[in-house]
């Protein structure tokens, strides 16, 4: 690596960029006032404290209220015993362990010899990432969903089998968009593990719906499929397949039925072969961009889903084209079209998030490179068949 050769010169370096991008985080971009760690705090004060309805908080002097499935309302019911300070200071330390758990996992078994030289740097660009501010700024959960699905995948890797699918499972209960890794590991041949992803989801939703029965009817046969509680579909913030036809004026669904079944169609053609080739982390990879493809809604600050793809690239020789897309993804480039977003001009840029997505699933490079050291789970070592299964969910940078 490039750069100042002594420690002092290092530490000077790091000091410099760290201040940097404190002042641009502080100063540039748009902050969200803990938005949506609002609406988990007012939500969860309301539900235990006055006897109200999980989906009837709305945020004062806003439509906006809770719109996930009624089990993410229990496991966040220890916002009940904070005040909003402390909501905010615990959101920001769960956030920056569940980074910590990701960047372990992503960066593989080598990850010490990385040094806390190139660490530093590695945080300072983290720093930029705009899907990554705006889940700290906002208070959101993806990078815990992300932690755990990654976490679930090193189990498969390494053998222990026996809770394999469990934090895909609680991550699907949370929030719908990760039931597309149950798919990915019946697409793996993982089906033990896809049967406990699914067992824990439904333990968990039926958990939901013991604590509170008319929140769960409401949410299964109501808000679910009310996609206008969540925002609207042609917000120039939605980088999915629907925000690009809602942009379009066509936000009818049959039209978007066919995107998101073409889209799968890859994904699996795409994860399969990625899956016989023995390569665990680009198949999680697609998936994670295929999830943001597919929903509904995909909010700028979900494509923190993008992060694994950017470790294949880096693992797999593409260091450039990592780079360019990261940084891209840093600009905050589709928000120029936040007022009009007509023309080619509006089609091209406020979807731009959404063409490298659609990019990485079409082009994400699969199969592991020569000399790649993955962790191997003790159960592949067993298998006689000349298919090896998945290697590891670990992406070296």
């Amino acid at each position: 690596m490039s750069g100042p050769r002594t420690t002092r010169g290092r530490l000077v370096l790091v000091l410099a960029l760290g201040t940097a991008v404190t002042v641009f985080t502080a100063t540039v971009p748009l902050l969200r006032g803990f938005f949506d760690l609002r609406v988990y705090y007012g939500t969860v004060h309301t539900w235990t404290h006055h006897g109200g309805l999980i989906y009837d908080y709305r945020v004062p002097g806003t439509s906006y209220g809770f719109t996930y499935p009624p089990f993410a309302a229990l496991t966040m019911l220890p916002l009940a015993l904070l005040d909003r300070t402390s909501a905010i200071a615990a959101s920001l330390l769960v956030n920056l362990a569940a980074l910590a758990v990701v960047l372990r996992i992503l960066a593989g078994p080598d990850w010490r010899r990385h040094g806390w030289y190139r660490w530093s740097l590695c945080l300072c660009l983290l720093a930029l990432f705009e899907p990554l501010r705006d889940t700290f700024s906002f208070g959101q959960v993806n990078l815990v969903l992300l932690a755990l699905v990654l976490a679930d995948c090193l189990l498969l890797a390494t053998g222990r089998e026996r809770w394999a699918g469990a934090g895909i499972g609680l991550a699907a209960a949370v929030k719908l968009t990760p039931a597309l890794f149950i798919g990915l590991l019946l697409l793996a041949g993982r089906r033990r593990a896809a049967g406990v992803a699914t067992a824990v989801a439904v333990a968990a939703t039926a958990l939901a719906a013991w604590a509170d029965p008319r929140a769960s009817r409401f949410y299964w046969t109501e808000a679910l499929w009310n996609t206008g509680r969540v925002g609207r579909l042609d917000y120039v913030s939605n980088q999915s397949l629907q925000g690009v036809l809602a942009r379009l004026g066509e936000p009818g669904r049959p039209l978007w039925a066919t995107a998101v079944l073409l889209t799968l169609c890859v994904w699996a053609w795409r994860t399969r072969r990625a899956v016989r080739a023995g390569d665990w982390a680009a198949a999680f990879a697609l998936t994670g961009a295929a999830a943001c493809l597919v929903s509904p809604i995909t909010w700028v600050h979900h494509l923190v889903w993008l992060l694994p793809s950017f470790a294949v690239l880096l693992r797999a020789g593409h260091p450039r084209i990592a780079g360019a897309l990261y940084a891209v993804l840093c600009t905050s480039v589709v928000w120029l079209w936040f007022d009009d977003a007509s023309g080619a001009g509006g089609f091209l840029g406020s979807n731009t998030y959404t063409w490298i997505t659609l990019g990485l699933l079409l082009g994400l490079p699969t199969g592991q490179p020569r000399g790649a050291r993955l962790l191997q789970g003790r159960s592949t070592a067993t298998v006689a068949a000349p298919a090896a299964r998945p290697a590891s969910p670990a992406a070296a940078a």
